[in-house]
């Protein structure tokens, strides 16, 4: 591989800089599930970029603007990064040891909301390209596109890349998060499961009534919406949609020979998250390591009916709403499993039950042996002193399905997350050695790439 000395000896000597202006971009609040801050925060983006000599242009959609930039390079090549601008609302903000929007670091770590998701993984890559330029011109064309509804579920982001797609014409795609597992080392995520997010409610009263007058005679929401909901699953985890299975693809063996040299979580998860015991009957290892991501999952996110706070409240709910996500696998459809949701509850009495689309993408993958996912892989050793860890398929869910299947594009992941890192949550962080190994393996990739290696 080239020599990187000069490169790393600015990442080390600009860093404090870097972060800087990361914390300014961490300071501009981007909440999309509240509509707060997103025109600033795109037009932010749109200055960072062009302080770059890129030319970004912001695009409005039905929702957030989308900010596409270019800068050209010494030959045709082209790679495009795709990030996300929005973050999560803040809450509770009690919990945060300091304000969500006033970036702090110690002990090593930035803390704020969106260092992580995404807005280190923007800066980072930024600050990669800042080390190739001052060399002298990039090695090859590189193309961003930042959108400001990831965290709502991209809602109009396939939309615009079906409309745009000579403007975002690319070879490779950088995808916006990666990290390294609870062992340091780096993971390449292969593919996202796809999701297909509802809300469940049920409307039968004027208003709440008094537990004594109706409880005998009137129609009990909460109790009409569980009922409904115990249809969706039964006890041994089984989805009971009819249909629901048709289209899910089973791994292949190079998706197991993969699962497999992946680092057994079992203990990680149960003393992370407090685990009691894990569901199906799985007591960990392969086993466990495929279940989690090669089968889909009926979620409840979230229950809403009558009274919860202090005390009793003696009252018969007059309305009941439930989060509901499905996560899917390749090749099932969002659309296809929001009708069979649809045809399911009538079909068991339930047509009263309204179902609301808060949105969804489709599940989709990039080879594990394609070139590009090998250059990323080979450019992370150096850097990582350790090789990546391939995952065929990861837990989550993202607007990769355009990228891979519009766009043409194979999509790496590559970034600065760690098990820690608490994206979504009070005290989102990152680790500021990890901020400095991202951008010095995106100036590889983009260097490696660029010169066809």
């Amino acid at each position: 591989m080239t020599d990187y000395s000069n490169v790393d000896a600015f990442l080390v000597s600009n860093l404090d800089a870097s972060l800087r202006e990361l914390g300014r971009l961490v300071a501009q609040p981007s909440i999309s599930a509240q509509k707060i801050g997103l025109n600033e925060c795109a037009a932010l983006v749109a200055e960072m970029l062009r302080a770059r000599g890129f030319t970004a242009n912001i695009y409005p959609t039905a929702g957030s603007s989308v900010v596409v930039a270019e800068r050209k390079g010494k030959n045709d090549k082209t790679l495009l990064f795709y990030n996300h601008y929005d973050v999560q609302p803040p809450e509770p903000l009690e919990l945060w040891d300091s304000p969500p929007f006033e970036p702090q670091i110690r002990d090593g770590k930035m803390y704020g909301r969106g260092v992580s998701d995404d807005k280190g993984h923007f800066a980072a890559r930024l600050f990669a390209l800042d080390a190739l330029l001052a060399e002298g011109e990039l090695p090859c064309n590189v193309k961003f596109i930042v959108e400001g509804e990831e965290e709502t579920a991209s809602v109009n982001l396939a939309k615009f890349i079906h409309e745009n797609t000579d403007l975002l014409k690319a070879d490779a795609c950088i995808w916006e998060f990666g990290g390294v597992d609870h062992t340091d080392t780096p993971m390449q995520y292969l593919g996202l499961r796809g999701i297909q997010y509802v809300e469940l409610s049920v409307d039968l009263l004027s208003t709440d009534v008094h537990s004594g007058l109706g409880g005998s005679i009137f129609p009990n929401a909460a109790w009409r919406l569980v009922w409904a909901l115990n249809t969706l699953k039964g006890a041994d985890e089984r989805i009971l949609i009819p249909g629901f299975y048709d289209d899910v693809k089973p791994p292949s063996a190079r998706d197991r020979e993969l699962m497999s040299a992946l680092a057994d979580v079992t203990e990680e998860y149960k003393s992370r998250y407090g685990v009691p015991y894990f569901i199906k009957g799985l007591k960990g290892g392969d086993e466990l390591k495929i279940e989690e991501v090669f089968s889909p999952t009926c979620t409840i996110c979230g229950l809403t009916s009558g009274y919860q706070g202090p005390g009793s409240k003696t009252v018969l709910p007059a309305r009941a709403s439930a989060k509901v996500d499905f996560r899917l696998i390749p090749d099932q459809d969002p659309s296809d499993i929001l009708k069979k949701l649809r045809a399911h509850l009538d079909s068991q009495g339930f047509t009263d039950v309204k179902i609301t689309d808060l949105g969804g993408d489709a599940p989709a993958r990039t080879d594990p042996d394609h070139p590009f996912i090998q250059l990323v892989i080979a450019a992370a050793e150096e850097v990582y002193e350790k090789p990546m860890s391939l995952v065929p398929l990861v837990g989550g869910s993202g607007p990769n399905h355009p990228f891979v299947h519009v766009l043409g594009l194979p999509v790496a992941t590559a970034g600065m997350g760690y098990p820690d890192t608490k994206t979504h949550a009070p005290n989102e962080n990152i680790r500021l050695d990890l901020y400095l190994k991202h951008a010095r393996h995106m100036a590889r990739v983009v260097r490696e790439f660029g010169e066809g290696k």
